[in-house]
């Protein structure tokens, strides 16, 4: 892969080693640049994991992308880089209750550095943590530039389940649940196939876009309603008119600059 154009698109000039630091590093650069959405998926144009096919629209189309796209990059950037990672699946429960099983079919990535295992994901957008999180301290805060998460870990038969959570002002939320289990080619395929395809996939239901900044707070859409907020206080909100007033917002927010024109209907 070309490395060089990734680390341009996201602006990262630091080191290159494997190192914990590293890690840091890329992972909030990537989240500070490159646009957690779902644009391909509503305008019908399906979404392909081929490397080239990823590498093309994030780096240098300058576009962003959902799970599939964002995590099967940024694992390819760390191998690149020599980091032992490997592709782990998860199953997204945001604002769903534990007694119901959503689909697996989330990617996210793990790391490991010194025999330490991390939990790195910049593909769960206005949620995703821009910080590596230690998975093996369970139930302990960790801090990162944007909201604190923990990892905990739930007992049940035939095997433990762990959830990542994020913590929105004094709650704890669970933002997926996971069994350290990897996702192969051919589940990431499927996975990708149900959520662009499927009726019954939120991404084909609704329009999501979502940006990390440097100084602590997201920028998201969702349908019609843009949103900047620092962790669960909202700092600016407001109703997008229609597609012109959408596009531009996509264009000044989050540097998604589409053709004027483009037939993106929001839901």
């Amino acid at each position: 892969m070309n490395l060089d154009a990734y680390l341009a698109r996201v602006g990262y000039t630091g080191p290159r080693e494997p190192t914990l630091d590293v890690l840091r590093g890329l992972v909030l650069a990537h989240q500070c640049a490159i646009p957690f959405e779902n644009l391909d998926v509503l305008l019908g144009r399906g979404v392909s994991l081929a490397d080239s096919d990823v590498e093309r629209k994030l780096v240098g189309d300058r576009r962003g992308g959902y799970c599939f796209e964002q995590n099967s990059l940024f694992l390819r950037v760390l191998t690149a880089l020599g980091f032992t990672a490997a592709p782990l699946s998860a199953r997204v429960r945001l604002k769903s209750p534990r007694d119901f099983t959503p689909p697996r079919t989330h990617l996210f990535v793990g790391v490991t550095i010194d025999n330490v295992p991390w939990l790195a994901d910049v593909g769960v957008g206005g949620l995703s943590p821009t910080a590596p999180v230690r998975l093996d301290r369970l139930g302990d805060e960790q801090p990162t530039p944007h909201e604190p998460r923990r990892v905990v870990r739930e007992e049940r038969s035939p095997s433990p389940r762990y959830f990542h959570q994020a913590k929105l002002g004094d709650v704890w939320a669970d933002v997926y649940e996971f069994t350290r289990e990897e996702m192969a080619v051919i589940d990431r395929e499927v996975g990708n196939w149900w959520t662009s395809t499927s009726p019954q996939s939120k991404f084909r239901q609704n329009l999501m876009v979502a940006l990390a900044r440097p100084d602590g707070t997201r920028v998201s859409v969702l349908n019609r309603e843009f949103t900047h907020r620092r962790g669960a206080e909202v700092l600016e909100r407001l109703e997008l008119a229609g597609t012109n007033h959408l596009l531009d917002v996509l264009a000044e927010r989050f540097g998604l600059r589409l053709p004027p024109g483009t037939p993106l209907v929001v839901p």
